[in-house]
Parts: structure tokens; sequence; C-alpha cells
């Protein structure tokens, strides 16, 4: 889960909120530029990369409102809240990301067979210059809210908009090994390139979503790391039937407690409970902790 252990609930749905929205403005204008350098151009590089930048743009439309939805507290109808949002919103995008590179593929298999040339490269790369400043400014920023919140609808954004400066470079090398050396199977060449690190770059993220919404348990890291914590009061004698899952930002974290003192009062063993659990806190916070005291000796 990797959550920042010094950050409130709150401040990170509102890094959230405000990284959703700067993505989708971001999103916007890249179109609008790459758009206008591929009808002067007519690259199939440019193509693929003007191609990505939609995707872009319809995936943070869907992170804009998946982002809000997740974040509502939990109600009546789904007490464990609306994280799990987050991640089909990830799979959704991962799904239609997949279909567009695809295209790109046949495309970029056309055009290997029965090269076009391409106009207006100068366009192009000044183009893609800009492209690259704004990408790099959001993929920067999208880590950081990442690192703060570990967010996947986020980290999914920024997947895109990684593919897309990969995708941004890869366009101004074909641009440039096109028009002025006369290469004309480095256009679709780079396009196939870009649209084959789409579709990993979405093949992945899907797989984390997925993996999200069958509640896989933490990492092996984590869990000894729960563990650990555990076991580092000298009240405890083991734990047992661990169980963990995320959803969206919120961590679950269930457990039975073995005490060492077989004769525990109930309220004794509460008041550990409740220092386990505040330890837990302070490592995986945005985390609902359930204990069950089961005053015995060893492993079940």
């Amino acid at each position: 889960m990797h959550n920042h252990p010094h950050i409130s609930y709150e401040e990170a749905g509102n890094s959230m909120r405000m990284a959703s929205l700067v993505s989708l403005i971001v999103g916007v204008i890249l179109v609008s530029i790459k758009a206008f350098a591929w009808l002067m151009s007519d690259s199939l590089s440019m193509m693929s990369s003007l191609a990505d930048s939609v995707l872009d743009v319809m995936a943070s439309t869907v992170n804009f409102v998946a982002v809000r939805y997740a974040l509502q507290p939990p109600d009546k109808e789904h007490r464990f809240g609306h994280g799990k949002a987050e991640d089909l919103a990830t799979l959704a995008q991962s799904t239609f990301i997949c279909g567009s590179g695809a295209f790109l593929v046949i495309e970029g298999i056309k055009r290997l067979f029965w090269p076009e040339p391409v106009y207006n490269s100068a366009i192009g790369v000044m183009v893609m210059i800009i492209s690259i400043f704004f990408t790099a400014s959001m993929v920067i920023y999208q880590r950081y809210i990442v690192r703060k919140t570990s967010s996947s609808a986020i980290a999914a954004d920024s997947m895109h908009y990684l593919a897309d400066l990969i995708s941004n470079a890869g366009v101004i090398v074909a641009l440039i090994l096109t028009s002025w050396f006369g290469w004309k199977i480095a256009d679709p060449l780079v396009g196939l390139l870009i649209a084959a690190a789409i579709i990993y770059g979405a093949s992945q993220m899907g797989q984390g979503a997925f993996h999200n919404l069958m509640d896989r348990e933490f990492s092996d890291e984590e869990r000894k790391k729960i563990k650990n914590i555990v076991r580092g009061f000298p009240e405890i004698s083991s734990l047992h039937e661990l169980r963990t899952r995320k959803s969206g930002i919120n961590g679950f974290i269930q457990f039975h407690l073995d005490f060492a003192d077989e004769d525990i009062s109930l309220k004794h063993a509460h008041e550990i409970s409740d220092k386990i659990e505040d330890a837990l806190k302070l490592v995986f916070p945005h985390t609902e902790i359930l204990i069950h005291q089961d005053p015995l000796h060893g492993d079940k």
C-alpha cells in the first residue's frame, strides 16, 4: 500500500481531486496542439501520439469522476466505502487503451509496407517539445501525489502520461529521421514501438486494478511488517488468520490475537488491542483494523 504516514484522509482526498483536474486540463491542451501538428504533417507517429493523448483525456475524465465518487464516505449501502470505484475506473481505462494500441499496430504494419511522406516536420518537432514540457511536469506532479496518497487511479493516469512522454520523444526522432534523412520506415516503426509501450503499460495497470477488485492480499513485505509490529507487544503470544485487502486509498487489516495470559480480562485485552491498532495505523494510515482477541497459547 505504501501510504504516507503524515497525511490526513481529507488532505489525501483534496490532493487526488486536484491531480485529477490538472490531468484533465493538461490532456485537453496536448490533444489540441497534437491535432494541429498531425493535420499539418500526416505523420503516423504523430497520429499515434495524438491517439494516446485522446485516450489520456478520456481516461482523465473517467478518473475525474471516479476519484470524487471513491472519496465519498461510507453510507448505509456501502459500509466499506466507495474506494473500488478507483480500481473499476483503472480497469476500464486499461481496456480501451489496449484497443487503441491494437488499432495503431494495424496502421503501423500497413505503413511499413506502403510508407507515406511526412510533411511540415519542423512544426511537428516544435509541438512535441511543447508536449514534452507539459507531460514531464504532469508526471512529476502525479508521482508526488501518488507517493502521498497511494491512489491507484492517479497512478494509472500517471502511467498514461509517462507513455505519452516516451511517445513524444519517439515522434521527434521519427520526424527527424523521416524528413531530414529520408528514412520513411522510421515513422511507422516508431509508431509501432509507441503502440507496444501503450499496450504493455495498460495491461500492467489493468492487472493491478483486477488484483485490488479481487481483494488481493498486501505484499509479503507489508504482511511481515504487520506481524512484526504485533509480535513486538510482550502480552501477545501469537497472531493468526491475518487477512488484508485494499479498496482505493483505504486498506483493511483483520486478524486474531492469542494472549500469553489465558486469564486476561476482556477490558485489558481490549486496551492492548487498541495500542496495537494505534501502532499499525502509524505505518498503515487510512486503514480499518479489526482485531479478534483469543486468550490462548500458540498458533491455531
